[in-house]
C-alpha cells in the first residue's frame, strides 16, 4: 500500500463554522468552462478543496452545493487559474486540479452513432502538494429515467483505480466481519434499516489512501463502485448534475479538516458523554429509573445517564409522558440531578391518526405525502404499520416539531433527546416531502431533523452543550452534536464482530461520535448456540438471560470494547441491563471497565478536543496511523483509540488467546502487563474474560482520572503514564464540560512532554499538576 499521508502539523487554524442551510448564497465560482455543452464549474473551499460541477444544462452547473454543505465558507483565494490549450489548470499551494480541453471534433464510427453517450466528454486530474497525481476522473454522466412520476436521470462520475488503491468512509455498512477496505466491493449508500447485517446509513464521504477524499454531493440513493474492474464510481438515482468535492491531505487531520470546512465542525458533547450512559428498552416508570440510578450509587459504580426509552407516551405522536407510569418526571429529574446524574429521552417523529395532534399536523401539511397528496401513515410491506412521518424538510414543521417536544416533554427537566427512527423508519421511497420526491432526497431527513432539534435545543438553551443521540446521519450532521449508534442489532458475537470495521469506515466518514448498543439490541434468545464452554458461570443471572449461558460473556466482551468506544452506552430489549444484572462472575469484570472508562476520561475528553480542532475522529482504523506498513490496509479487526491505545477486541466466544498485529514504526506495550514488544509483526496475545487485548504505543503519555461517580464531580489527574522508547506530547484538555465556552478558547490546555534520552516528563501550563507530576508520574516497565 503506497500511501501520501504524512506526519506534519497542520498548515493552518480552522475558524469556527456557523450552522448553515443547504442552498445559500455562495461566492460566484472560480470560472465556469464550456466544454462543447459540458458546463464545469469549479470552487474552492481553502487550498485544499475543489468543489467540481458538471452538467449538460449550465443553470445546473451554477446552482449552489447541496444539503449539508456550507457555502458560505467557499474561498478561492489560494487559487490561481489559468487556461491554454492544453485546458485549464487551478493551482493553490495544496493541489492542483487540472480540466482537460474538449476533444477535436470527429466523425462518429459506426458504433459511437449508436452506444457512445450523447453528453460531451470531461476528464480531470488532481494533484497533491507534491506534484504527485491523485485522482483521475475519465467520465461522467446522466442517463435518462422517470422516479416518482419525475422526469430526471441517473447521475454519475467514474474514476480511475490503481490498483494499489484503498477505499474506506462511505458512511454505516455493517457488511464485513473484520475486513475494512471497500475496494472490490458496490456499496448501496442508503439508510436502510433493515439491511439484512444491520442497518446501513449513507453519509456520502470517502477517503483513499492516495491522501484524498471525495464528498460525493447527491442527497439521493447512492451506488459507491469501489475499484472494480479498474474504476471508481459514484451513481446516484436521482440528479441533473454531477456534484463533488475533492479534498487532499499529508495527514488525515489535513483531509478532515477541509471536510469541516465543507460540511462543519464536530463540536464536544457535553462531558457526561463520555461516562457510562444506562438504557433498556424499556425502563416501565419512574420508579424502576429512580431504582436502577440510586442501585449503581449504592454499589459505587459510577454513571452519569440514565435513559427513558419509548412507549412512555399515552399514544404514538401525542408527545406526552403517561402519568400512570410516571407521576412526577420532574421530581424524577431532580432526583437524578441530586445524584449527579443527567437523563436522556426518546422522541419519536411519528403520530397516529387517532393521536391529538394528527388531524392539526395533516392539516398545516406537516406529514410525509403520496402521490396524490394524501398523508402516509405506515408502511404495509413491514411489521411496522402506523404512524404518519413528520416532515423534517419543512422548517415549520420542524420548529412546531421542537416547540412541542420542548415545552411537553424536554421542560420536565430531560437533559437531553433521543431521536429515534431517523433513517427515517417511514422509507419516503415513491412518496414525497415537502421539497421534493422522497426519491431525490432518500438520505436527507437525519440531518435536517436532528439538525432543526439541535438549532432549538440551542436557542432555548443558549450555553448549554446540545446532545442528541441519532440512529443515522448524513454529510454535516456531525455539526449538530448528535451521538450515532448502529441501531438495532442482533445480540450475538456475529453481530458484535461486525461492529468494529462498521465503526471504523463510520469514523473514517467523518462522523467521529459513534457508538453501538452494548450487548445488542434485539430480543434475546432464552436458549445459547455455544460451542465452547461458557467463560463465565451465568449463575445470578437467570432472570436476565434464561439459558443462554454464553450471554454473560458476550456481554463482558462487547462492554470490554465499548470502554474503548467515543460513547458506552448500554442497551438492549431484555428484562434486565444494569452490569450486577449477568451473573456474580461477569459483575466484578464490568465494574472493573465501568471504573476504567471514568479513569480514562481525561485522555478521551482531550481527544474530543483535538477532534474540535481539527475535525479527524479519534477511534481510527490503523491506516490513518500507519500509513507505511501494507498490513493495516484491510485490517478491521483493531483500530487507535487516540494517539495511545490499540485496541483488539475479542469477538468469539471461548476465546483466551488472540492473535493481535503491532504496526511497525513503533515500539508496544502491553497495556495489562507493560511487556514491551516489537511492531510489525503478529502476536499471539493472553485474553482471559478479565482482558480486552490492549496495546500502548510507545512515546505515549496517558494521563489517569481519579475515581469518580459521574462527571459532575471535578477529576483530579491521578496519575501520568509515561511510556518510554520515543519521545512524546500529549495536550490535557479540561473545560466546564457543560457549556459552549471552549468555542471562545476558554479551556485549560496543559502540555505534557517526554524527553526519552534525558527521561524527563516537564509540565506546562498548569503550576499545580506540574508540582504533582513527579510524585504521580509512572514510567512503564520502571
Amino acid at each position: 500500500m503506497k500511501v501520501h499521508f504524512r506526519r506534519k502539523a497542520l498548515a493552518a487554524s480552522i475558524s469556527m463554522i456557523a450552522l448553515g442551510a443547504a442552498f445559500q448564497a455562495a461566492a460566484a465560482p472560480i470560472t465556469t468552462l464550456d466544454r462543447d455543452g459540458a458546463w464545469v464549474t469549479v470552487e474552492a473551499y481553502g487550498p485544499n478543496v475543489v468543489h467540481v460541477t458538471i452538467a449538460a444544462d449550465k443553470a445546473e452547473a451554477l446552482k449552489g452545493p447541496g444539503y449539508g454543505i456550507l457555502p458560505a465558507n467557499a474561498d478561492h483565494t489560494a487559487f490561481r487559474h489559468t487556461s491554454g490549450k492544453d485546458g485549464d489548470t487551478f493551482t493553490s499551494p495544496a493541489l492542483s486540479l487540472h480540466v482537460n480541453p474538449a476533444p477535436a471534433p470527429h466523425v462518429p464510427s459506426m458504433a459511437e452513432k449508436y452506444f457512445a453517450p450523447q453528453l460531451a466528454p470531461v476528464a480531470l486530474q488532481v494533484k497533491n502538494a507534491q506534484g504527485e497525481t491523485v485522482l483521475e476522473m475519465n467520465g461522467w454522466d446522466l442517463a435518462p429515467q422517470t422516479v416518482n412520476t419525475e422526469k430526471t436521470y441517473q447521475a454519475s462520475a467514474s474514476f480511475s483505480a490503481p490498483a494499489d488503491e484503498h477505499y474506506y468512509g462511505m458512511g454505516q455498512n455493517q457488511e464485513s466481519m473484520g475486513a475494512l477496505d471497500l475496494r472490490g466491493r458496490v456499496i448501496d449508500c442508503k439508510h436502510w434499516y433493515d439491511a439484512p447485517a444491520g442497518e446501513s446509513v449513507c453519509v456520502p464521504f470517502m477517503v483513499s489512501s492516495k491522501g484524498y477524499g471525495i464528498v460525493w454531493d447527491n442527497p439521493s440513493a447512492t451506488r459507491f463502485i469501489a475499484g472494480v474492474n479498474g474504476r471508481t464510481a459514484f451513481q446516484s438515482n436521482v440528479g441533473e448534475r454531477v456534484s463533488f468535492f475533492v479534498i487532499t491531505g499529508n495527514t488525515p487531520e489535513e483531509i478532515y479538516s477541509g471536510y469541516a470546512r465543507v460540511t462543519g465542525k464536530t463540536p464536544i458533547p457535553p462531558k457526561a458523554a463520555f461516562g457510562l450512559i444506562q438504557s433498556k428498552a424499556r425502563y416501565e416508570s419512574q420508579q424502576e429509573v429512580l431504582r436502577v440510578a440510586k442501585t449503581y450509587r449504592e454499589k459505587k459504580y459510577p454513571l452519569d445517564i440514565m435513559v427513558v426509552d419509548w412507549f412512555y407516551w399515552t399514544r404514538m405522536g401525542q408527545m406526552d409522558i403517561d402519568p400512570a407510569q410516571f407521576p412526577d418526571p420532574s421530581g424524577m429529574n431532580k432526583q437524578l440531578h441530586d445524584m449527579g446524574m443527567q437523563s436522556i429521552i426518546s422522541i419519536w417523529p411519528r403520530y397516529e391518526t387517532s393521536g391529538r395532534y394528527f388531524n392539526e399536523l395533516d392539516a398545516k401539511g406537516y406529514f410525509l405525502k403520496d402521490k396524490d397528496g394524501k398523508t402516509v401513515d405506515g408502511l404495509p410491506f413491514r411489521s411496522d404499520r402506523t404512524g404518519a412521518l413528520i416532515d423534517a424538510t419543512n422548517p415549520a414543521a420542524r420548529k412546531w416539531y421542537f416547540e412541542r417536544a420542548r415545552d411537553n416533554i424536554l421542560s420536565h427537566g430531560f437533559d437531553y433527546p433521543w431521536l429515534d427512527e431517523t433513517e427515517p423508519d417511514l422509507v419516503p421511497d415513491g412518496f414525497f416531502y415537502s421539497i421534493g420526491s422522497g426519491d431525490r432526497y432518500r438520505n436527507l431527513f437525519p440531518l435536517l431533523h436532528v439538525e432543526g432539534f439541535a438549532d432549538g435545543m440551542r436557542a432555548w438553551k443558549p450555553n448549554k452543550r446540545a446532545m442528541i443521540l441519532s440512529r443515522a446521519a448524513y454529510l454535516g450532521s456531525q455539526r449538530s452534536g448528535a451521538l450515532f449508534w448502529s441501531s438495532d442489532i442482533n445480540p450475538s458475537w456475529e453481530a458484535l464482530a461486525r461492529q468494529i470495521p462498521t465503526g471504523l469506515n463510520m469514523t473514517a466518514s467523518g462522523i467521529a461520535y459513534w457508538g453501538n448498543d452494548i450487548g445488542g439490541w434485539q430480543w434475546l434468545p432464552q436458549s445459547t448456540k455455544a460451542t465452547k464452554k461458557p467463560l463465565l458461570d451465568p449463575a445470578g443471572g437467570e432472570a436476565t438471560v434464561g439459558q443462554n449461558h454464553d450471554y454473560p460473556e458476550l456481554f463482558t466482551r462487547w462492554f470490554q470494547y465499548g470502554t474503548f468506544l467515543p460513547t458506552l452506552r448500554v442497551h438492549g430489549d431484555r428484562k434486565h441491563t444494569e452490569i450486577w444484572e449477568f451473573g456474580k462472575q461477569a459483575e466484578p469484570i464490568l465494574a472493573q471497565y465501568d471504573r476504567l472508562r471514568y479513569q480514562l476520561i481525561p485522555y478521551i475528553y482531550s481527544q474530543a478536543k483535538a477532534t474540535w480542532d481539527s475535525g479527524a475522529p479519534f477511534m481510527r482504523p490503523l491506516w490513518m496511523d500507519f500509513p507505511h506498513d501494507p498490513n493495516v490496509a484491510n485490517l478491521g479487526t483493531q483500530y487507535m483509540f487516540g494517539p495511545a491505545f490499540l485496541v483488539a477486541p475479542v469477538t468469539e466466544q471461548g476465546q483466551t488467546v488472540k492473535d493481535v498485529y503491532l504496526p511497525a514504526g513503533s515500539d508496544w506495550y502491553n497495556f495489562w502487563t507493560n511487556e514491551k514488544l516489537a511492531g510489525g509483526r503478529w502476536v499471539k496475545v493472553a485474553a482471559p474474560i478479565e482482558q480486552i487485548p490492549v496495546f500502548v504505543k510507545a512515546g505515549a503519555i496517558v494521563p489517569i482520572g481519579a475515581d469518580i461517580q459521574s462527571t459532575a464531580t471535578k477529576q483530579a489527574i491521578a496519575e501520568i503514564r509515561v511510556y518510554p522508547g520515543k519521545d512524546g506530547a500529549f495536550a490535557l484538555y479540561d473545560d466546564d464540560g457543560v457549556s459552549y465556552d471552549y468555542q471562545k478558547d476558554k479551556g485549560a490546555q496543559v502540555r505534557l512532554q517526554w524527553n526519552d534520552s534525558t527521561g524527563r516528563l516537564t509540565v506546562s501550563g498548569d503550576n499545580d499538576l506540574s508540582r504533582k507530576a513527579p510524585g504521580i508520574t509512572k514510567i512503564a516497565g520502571k
